[in-house]
């Protein structure tokens, strides 16, 4: 399954840096953000005067100020590559019609995925094909899952306002509570380097810590109707960064006052739906209704897009990054789904190939450090690996 690309093109953009303010009367607000406009009117040059300044309220009442132009996105085509090849294999999972999805893999080399369908957990032994099911606590329907250095498993209870530690040992599980009085719906879960779990409820509308250690749970509601906080990434300064799916916008938390801040995407029709961010502090959304892959510098806030060339009828949905940081993406609108790689070292599209089942919808994908591998469940009712291997030069 050899990569053949035509074309691929590269926009460009820049947004600038916001600023907090803590909201005091509607006075003395309202003059604050009248002066901010002037003068950033007076810095900005004459193609930048005619920028929209949205405010946004963020958690603890403060106000997110985001300056957007409206500059020209030159493109190119940069040269195709074929400079790798992706092998796929699948597994037929043995109870049909369940959504396997979100899988991940535990020191031994035990995937464990979720039966979203079939409210359950299981695994998969890749050396023997043995798969194994854990019951779960009825109208759970988990959603994703992480595995912790004890290879406890971690889900998230989608439709019953729970996370979940299952000991795969004994299939014992200890339900943590979501607080409030209105039930939410944990959805992607992430460890950060204390191994609390930070994770978004996307109808909810609020991400979320769980501290491992006591069961406390944490939420910030995000403030913004129909925000729909989805995928989320832990930056290498331990920073968790949210995609606002029911926006154009990416959430970076902080940590300490429970609050957050907004970084405003280039287009209102933008929807990111997950993101990777690599060890240079590149951000990569998946913007699944026009087709980017957009690139945020986290120090500089420039912003970068990369169309894939089946425009938005890509669906970028599922993604991963590996320790070379290279973007893994599944294209979900095409038949069948496609897997590509873009190297964000070169700025190319690197590799590609079906998905051999079909795949349906790949909605999450995992990389295995060890094995050096990305993992993925599929509608097509499968759980499947990906490897990359690089072909020798000429």
């Amino acid at each position: 399954m050899k990569t053949v690309l035509k074309t691929f093109y590269k926009t460009k953009t820049k947004t600038k840096t916001k600023t907090k303010t803590k909201t005091k009367s509607k006075s003395k607000t309202l003059g604050k953000a009248v002066a901010a406009i002037c003068l950033m009117a007076s810095i900005f040059s004459a193609s930048y005067a005619s920028a929209i300044t949205a405010l946004s309220v963020s958690a603890k009442a403060s106000l997110v100020v985001s300056a957007k132009a409206s500059v020209a996105t030159p493109t190119v085509t940069p040269a195709a590559t074929n400079s790798a090849l992706l092998e796929i294999k699948e597994w037929q999972v043995p109870w049909p019609k369940t959504r396997p999805r979100d899988p991940a893999v535990d020191s031994n080399g035990v995937v464990y995925f979720c039966g979203q369908g079939g409210n359950y957990i299981a695994s998969l032994d890749p050396k023997t094909g043995e798969f194994k099911q854990f019951t779960l606590p009825d109208n759970t329907h988990p959603h994703n899952l992480i595995i912790d250095k004890n290879n406890m498993i971690w889900y998230a209870g989608n439709r019953n306002n729970h996370i979940g530690k299952l000991n795969p040992v004994d299939g014992s599980i200890e339900k943590i509570m979501m607080p409030g009085k209105i039930e939410i719906d944990p959805h992607t879960l992430i460890f950060n380097k204390q191994g609390d779990i930070w994770f978004t409820a996307q109808w909810g509308n609020q991400v979320g810590r769980l501290t491992t250690s006591t069961g406390k749970v944490d939420l910030i509601d995000m403030k913004i109707a129909h925000a729909r906080p989805y995928g989320i990434k832990m930056s290498a300064q331990n920073i968790p960064y949210v995609v606002l799916f029911g926006t154009n916008k990416v959430a970076k938390i902080n940590a300490d006052e429970l609050s957050f801040s907004l970084i405003d995407l280039p287009d209102a029709n933008e929807r990111p739906r997950r993101l990777e961010i690599t060890s240079t502090d590149l951000l990569y959304y998946l913007d699944h209704k026009t087709g980017y892959l957009g690139e945020v510098d986290l120090n500089t806030e420039q912003i970068t897009k990369y169309a894939m060339p089946e425009g938005n009828k890509a669906k970028l949905y599922g993604s991963a990054m590996d320790s070379n940081n290279r973007i893994y993406v599944a294209l979900t609108g095409t038949k069948p789904v496609k897997i590509r790689v873009f190297d964000s070292k070169t700025k190319q599209l690197i590799a590609e190939a079906d998905v051999p089942s079909g795949g349906g919808s790949v909605r999450y994908m995992y990389y295995h450090q060890a094995s050096d591998e990305v993992w993925f469940g599929s509608d097509a009712n499968t759980i499947g690996v990906i490897k990359l291997i690089q072909q020798a030069k000429d």
